[in-house]
């Protein structure tokens, strides 16, 4: 894909630098991604904003894990000073990059923005952002109220349809209510 394919917003979202790391232009990565093994790996490329919202690739030269996160070394990245110029930067993918999910599970950027309703038919409101890992994530819900958490739980969220943008939830009672009033 060239930048001057796609608009950066297009693509999804697989992490975000956190800050230079040492003075060989490496910088450190807070993943948005449940898998970043798979997805940060020498060879690869990710993409940044570049002038005017076009997409930049930097190609991935190098990885080690530190606590958890993704230390990454760029081509074209060779200085603490380069490094550190990218702090702060989204870094996004394609989505035809990603890998297939298994059923029941979701890419966040395809839940964000589907509404929320009741089984009865009560509209709750529309995803926010998902937060959390995956064996606990949350959906975080805009209300007329402010914002509620509702757990991404089966049990809860009884239907998921991205492609039809709604998911149906069968919240145990006082859930949406208990948030609603713990949230600013």
């Amino acid at each position: 894909m060239s930048s001057s394919e796609t608009d950066f917003r297009s693509l999804v979202l697989v992490g975000r630098v956190a800050r230079a790391h040492g003075n060989k232009g490496q910088v450190i990565v807070n993943p948005d991604t449940d898998f970043p093994e798979e997805r940060f790996q020498p060879g690869r490329t990710v993409f940044v904003s570049g002038a005017a919202g076009a997409p930049k690739p930097l190609a991935i030269r190098s990885v080690r894990f530190h606590q958890g996160r993704p230390v990454l070394g760029f081509e074209g990245v060779a200085t603490m000073d380069d490094a550190e110029a990218l702090a702060g930067a989204e870094l996004r993918v394609p989505e035809s990059e990603l890998v297939a999910l298994p059923e029941g599970a979701f890419y966040r950027h395809h839940l964000v923005g589907c509404e929320v309703k009741t089984a009865e038919g009560r509209v709750v409101g529309t995803v926010k952002a998902v937060e959390g890992p995956t064996e606990r994530s949350t959906l975080v819900v805009d209300t007329r109220r402010g914002e509620v958490l509702i757990p991404l739980a089966s049990e809860i969220c009884v239907s998921v349809e991205p492609e039809r943008r709604t998911i149906v939830i069968a919240p145990p009672e006082g859930l949406i209510e208990l948030n609603e009033s713990r949230r600013p």
